[in-house]
C-alpha cells in the first residue's frame, strides 16, 4: 500500500518561499511510469493542480504558477519536495501530494488518475 506524508510549515510570511516535502512509502518514486504531483485547494475553493515529477526526473508545472514554482526530489530518502517562491495571502491552502497513475502499453500511454494521496497540510501565508 502507498502511502504519502506531506510536511513542512504550517506558517510561512509574505514574499517568502514555501517548501514542502512528501515522503512516500510503500513504493518508489522512481518506478516505471509514475508522476508525483502537488495539489492546493485554497480555503472555500476548488483544487488546482501545482506541477509534478516523474519517475523519470522531469518536471512539469501549471502555467499559471510555473513562474515560482520548484519540484525536486531526493530518491535516497523516497521524497519529493515542492517549492513556491514570493508567497502571498492567496497562496494560504491545504497542500497535497499524489501519484498519477500512469501506464505505457506500447506507444500508447494511460492515465487513470491520481490513485493516492497524502492527507494534506494547511499553510498560512501571513505576517
Amino acid at each position: 500500500q502507498v502511502q504519502l506524508q506531506e510536511s513542512g510549515p504550517g506558517l510561512v510570511k509574505p514574499s517568502q518561499t514555501l517548501s514542502l516535502t512528501c515522503t512516500v512509502s510503500g513504493g518508489s518514486i522512481t518506478t516505471n511510469y509514475y508522476y508525483w504531483s502537488w495539489i492546493r485547494q485554497p480555503p472555500g475553493k476548488g483544487l488546482e493542480w501545482m506541477g509534478a515529477i516523474a519517475y523519470s526526473g522531469s518536471t512539469y508545472y501549471s502555467p499559471s504558477l510555473k513562474s515560482r514554482t520548484s519540484i525536486s526530489r531526493d530518491t535516497s530518502k523516497n521524497q519529493f519536495t515542492l517549492q513556491l517562491s514570493s508567497v502571498t495571502p492567496e497562496d494560504t491552502a491545504v497542500y497535497y501530494c499524489a501519484r498519477d497513475n500512469v501506464v505505457v502499453a506500447g506507444l500508447t500511454t494511460y492515465y487513470y488518475g491520481m490513485d493516492y494521496w497524502g492527507k494534506g497540510t494547511l499553510v498560512t501565508v501571513s505576517s
